[in-house]
């Protein structure tokens, strides 16, 4: 009988978390053993501002996985505990740390990430959020061997998913996290069986997903309303997609691109009924349905018109 895979994973947020939560399910049927977790340091949370660990911790801690948090790998102790370990394979997903090259040769089979898109398209920090914005049909799952990089190395396997029309960041994100615990598990399958076929990147064919800042998220209505519907959908559920109101921020949850013409001025409230609140644009009209008022929560449409609905009269015109 062969000896177990001695794995280290590290990752740090949910998507991670779901990735590791599979690795482990299948260590039951499989010579699996996870023998650390790497994951970033607890970061400030909520209002009382107070450590939060993030969801990889807290599943190690919960499996009596040994976890390490390092600032970053400049450390030269910290790479040599890393080392020690004497692992064969480290499995990274969203991890959030530059990984220099003493880490990436440390484990005996080197390191694979788990990246949430068809690579090389979306190389970097959003590619969920990016492939919304550009209206792509489909996304999926690379498992990648990582080299110096980012996100360039030699491609193992690939896993679609069509994006929905009604798809968010967050729902996308949480197929897709699915996903990549599938993918993740195929992958190690296909390496135990040495039948990997990896696969160069085509940097001709690649684009990057910069990562989204909070300054995005406020909507010009010059935009045509299919691009702003996508900004809505890729900015749910962070930073949110706001316009203004009077100096205040209106946030909004959910809205749908209307196919119909108005001659008013982009910005433009033209209608407001329970199923919606149309807002003139570029081209189109876009109907507002999931709305936030300032220091309030989230609410439909016909719960905003109930209570704010003199924040959004007919003829009122959002500023850009």
């Amino acid at each position: 009988m062969s000896s177990a895979l001695r794995i280290i994973f590290a990752g740090t947020p949910e998507f991670a978390a779901i990735a590791l939560q599979a690795l482990l399910d299948a260590s039951k049927d499989h010579a699996y053993d996870v023998i650390a977790v790497y994951t970033q340091p607890d970061r400030p949370a909520g209002r009382g501002r107070k450590l939060q660990a993030s969801p990889v911790k807290m599943l190690a801690q919960a499996r009596q996985i040994p976890v390490y948090q390092p600032v970053n790998f400049k450390n030269p102790t910290v790479v040599e505990t890393l080392q020690a370990l004497n692992a064969d394979i480290m499995i990274v997903a969203a991890y959030g740390l530059l990984l220099p090259p003493a880490i990436l040769a440390a484990p005996r089979s080197g390191c694979i990430n788990i990246h949430a898109s068809l690579l090389p398209r979306w190389r970097g920090a959003a590619p969920i959020q990016r492939a919304i914005l550009a209206g792509d049909a489909e996304t999926g799952i690379t498992i990648m061997q990582m080299n110096e990089g980012l996100d360039t190395g030699d491609m193992l396997l690939k896993l679609r998913c069509p994006i929905e029309p009604t798809d968010t960041a967050a729902s996308l994100h949480d197929k897709l996290a699915k996903l990549g615990g599938e993918a993740l598990l195929t992958a190690l399958e296909k390496g135990e069986q040495n039948s990997f076929q990896a696969e160069a990147q085509d940097d001709n064919q690649s684009s990057y997903a910069a990562k989204l800042k909070k300054q995005d998220a406020l909507l010009n209505w010059q935009e045509d309303a299919q691009t702003l519907s996508r900004q809505v959908r890729a900015f749910n559920p962070w930073p949110v997609a706001q316009t203004r109101i009077d100096e205040q921020l209106l946030r909004i949850w959910a809205a749908e691109a209307l196919d119909e013409t108005s001659e008013a001025s982009p910005g433009t409230v033209v209608a407001s009924n329970k199923t919606g609140i149309d807002i003139a644009t570029g081209k189109g009209l876009l109907r507002l349905k999931q709305l936030q008022p300032p220091g309030k929560k989230a609410m439909d449409a016909p719960a905003f018109l109930n209570g704010y609905a003199d924040l959004l009269p007919v003829g009122h015109c959002l500023s850009q």
